[in-house]
């Protein structure tokens, strides 16, 4: 069962409030994102307490969850890259951009670094043509003119603010996680 901070509570308690007592299920977004805030994904019990706070099926909340590409219904990396491919961002570099991303992370969309670190998605548009080509990093903050070298700048920040030294090529990763199982392996002969 999913368990929330005391802040959590209250900023659900606070955005309910918006909406008349016959009318609470208005805040399924605003609760799904403060519940996927505090959790980093919506499973199963996540949509169930969502579903029981606002009194609604949990099919309803479901619903909801996957209908919108800002929530995430599986476990995604520490951060998760939205890269708009809509048709004004692509004819702006978009596709260019999330080529750059793919081969630099060493996934497709929808999938995770194996350190855990990324997620890349698609995006639907996001408002900002003009800034194109752009990306979210956790719904949150918006990137724009995505060029390789703002994008090199973009990951090696969220690197270091993660303590991840550098975004690793797929050949060091396959490397490190050799060398890993090697010591996990010559711990359990000793």
């Amino acid at each position: 069962m999913v368990e929330l901070s005391e802040k959590s509570v209250q900023e659900i308690h606070r955005n309910i409030a918006k909406y008349p007592a016959d009318q609470q299920q208005a805040a399924v977004m605003a609760v799904l994102t403060i519940v996927q805030d505090e959790t980093g994904w919506l499973d199963a019990s996540a949509i169930a307490l969502v579903a029981q706070i606002l009194d609604m099926p949990p099919i309803a909340v479901q619903e909801v969850a996957t209908f919108y590409n800002m929530y995430n219904t599986k476990p995604i990396g520490t951060f998760k890259l939205s890269v708009c491919t809509n048709l004004p961002c692509e004819l702006s570099g978009g596709l260019r951009a999330a080529l750059y991303l793919k081969e630099k992370l060493g996934i497709s969309f929808n999938e995770t670094t194996p350190c855990g670190t990324f997620t890349l998605v698609e995006g639907e548009c996001m408002g900002a043509c003009a800034d194109a080509p752009v990306a979210l990093v956790n719904n949150k903050r918006m990137c724009s003119w995505l060029s390789n070298d703002r994008i090199d700048q973009l990951l090696a920040e969220l690197s270091a603010s993660q303590g991840v030294n550098q975004v690793a090529s797929t050949s060091e990763k396959t490397t490190a996680i050799q060398e890993l199982n090697e010591t996990k392996e010559m711990g359990n002969r000793a």
